[in-house]
């Protein structure tokens, strides 16, 4: 026997146990976690958001970014040109021509709330017959008004094409301006530095003006609205001799009005259609910043709302 282990010589020695020990590693000994993912969303979303400020931006005019500005504020008042909307924008459009949204107007009467109890029901009765028939007479008067907007509308698109189709006209797109206001269709035509549509200082109209004037007036001739034409001119002043005879900026945007009217009665619109003419000289420049610059010779011809 052997004294240090305890066994008989030549004895065989039991064989050592074998102990395997699992360490497990944290998961994020190697890998980040994805708390990174959430940050990279709220990124990504604010990002959106700033590139759709920036389209907003662009895309509105300050008329419009005031609707939007409205939305957020705490009190939201209605808007007179409103489609019917109390929401953003107040029922008004991006894209439409003054921000006016063709929306359908509702007419006729309301469904009653169900919550009503007969006798309230009774007592209202008579009023709501009086409030539908004054809403009634008010949805009217909008249907009628978007009606009018429409058609001023396709007018606009109307000379707008065929002027451009014209081989002898589109030439002179570029210096016709169509817009729909409260007042009306405004059309104007704008002198360009190159092209004048009178001889300087005179009310002598240039040809091919008058063809463009034959064709707005053949545009809107079925249209029962009536004219008002503006005479424009820029500030530049007459000499001295010319104004000691008489001559000045108010007669000769007057005279070119007088020319404008007689123009386009030549071309088939009677006399009754015209319900103003008027010679405003320098005083409603096109460009502001340049009482001098030739887009502010213009001639202004607005078919009035009905």
């Amino acid at each position: 026997m052997n004294a240090q282990t305890g066994f008989a010589s030549g004895a065989r020695l039991p064989e050592p146990e074998i102990l395997v020990k699992k360490v497990r590693g944290r998961r994020d000994a190697h890998h980040h976690s994805g708390a990174w993912k959430v940050a990279y969303a709220d990124f990504v979303t604010a990002m959106m958001a700033f590139f759709l400020l920036m389209w907003l931006l662009g895309a509105t005019d300050e008329e419009q970014r005031k609707g939007i500005a409205d939305y957020f504020a705490p009190t939201v008042f209605p808007m007179e040109r409103s489609g019917g909307s109390r929401g953003i924008m107040g029922g008004r459009s991006i894209v439409e021509p003054e921000g006016n949204a063709p929306h359908p107007q509702l007419s006729g009467l309301r469904p009653a709330s169900p919550f009503q109890t007969s006798s309230m029901g009774e007592r209202s009765r008579g009023a709501g017959d009086k409030s539908d028939g004054r809403g009634g007479e008010a949805d009217g008067r909008r249907a009628d008004a978007t009606a009018e907007e429409a058609t001023l509308e396709a007018v606009a698109r109307e000379i707008r094409r065929r002027v451009e189709s014209d081989p002898g006209l589109k030439d002179l797109a570029d210096q016709l301006r169509l817009d729909v206001t409260q007042e009306g269709l405004r059309i104007e035509l704008v002198d360009k530095a190159d092209y004048s549509m009178f001889r300087s200082g005179t009310a002598e109209m240039d040809p091919r003006a008058k063809a463009l004037l034959a064709t707005v007036a053949d545009a809107v001739r079925d249209l029962p609205n009536k004219l008002a034409v503006r005479g424009h001119t820029d500030a530049t002043p007459y000499s001295s001799a010319a104004r000691a005879a008489g001559a000045n900026n108010w007669t000769l945007s007057t005279y070119r009005a007088e020319a404008t009217r007689a123009v386009l009665a030549r071309a088939g619109l009677p006399d009754s259609r015209f319900a103003r003419l008027e010679g405003l000289a320098d005083t409603e420049p096109f460009n502001r910043a340049d009482p001098r610059d030739p887009r502010n010779r213009r001639m202004s011809i607005t078919l009035l709302r009905d």
